[in-house]
């Protein structure tokens, strides 16, 4: 768990991090170097979940043993699927990143949205629905692994 007071923010009693792949945790279905360490250290706080339309069908192959759990979601609605997820975990236990349209739910009813730009961009939908929108995927990482650093965002 991760836990943290923000200032005129609330406190944060994170238990699982819900991640999409593709344009968050991948560049053109390919993981984005770095992100697995950082995931293995966060593991040992939170229990992770990938949650994608796998749009190269490659993130099992990508992501195999890795501590996660992977979720493909077949076409139609994702965005309600990814909030769904979001809802069975319980919200104000998430963090979610993500960066496409279809994250925007999710990123909005987390207790922790975190909206990532990596080469593909990221939707204004996503921005606009997160609380912290970050210059790539280990900065965003790094925000869960060193707290205080959400308090020096996210304060009033």
């Amino acid at each position: 768990m991760i836990n943290v007071d923000i200032p005129g923010y609330g406190r944060l009693e994170l238990q699982h991090l819900v991640m999409d792949y593709n344009g968050t945790l991948a560049c053109d279905g390919k993981p984005v170097s770095g992100v697995r360490g950082r995931l293995e250290k966060l593991s040992e706080s939170l229990a992770l979940h990938v949650v994608t339309a796998d749009t190269f069908g490659r993130v099992r192959a990508a992501l195999e043993g890795w501590p996660c759990s992977i979720s493909v979601l077949p076409a139609g609605d994702q965005a309600l699927a990814k909030l769904e997820l979001v809802d069975s975990l319980g919200r104000q236990q998430c963090a979610c990143l993500g960066n496409g349209r279809n994250d925007r739910l999710m990123l909005e009813a987390a207790g922790l949205g975190l909206a990532v730009m990596l080469e593909e961009g990221a939707s204004r939908e996503a921005v606009q629905s997160a609380d912290i929108l970050t210059p790539g995927i280990l900065p965003a990482l790094d925000l869960l692994l060193h707290p205080l650093r959400l308090t020096a965002t996210l304060r009033s």
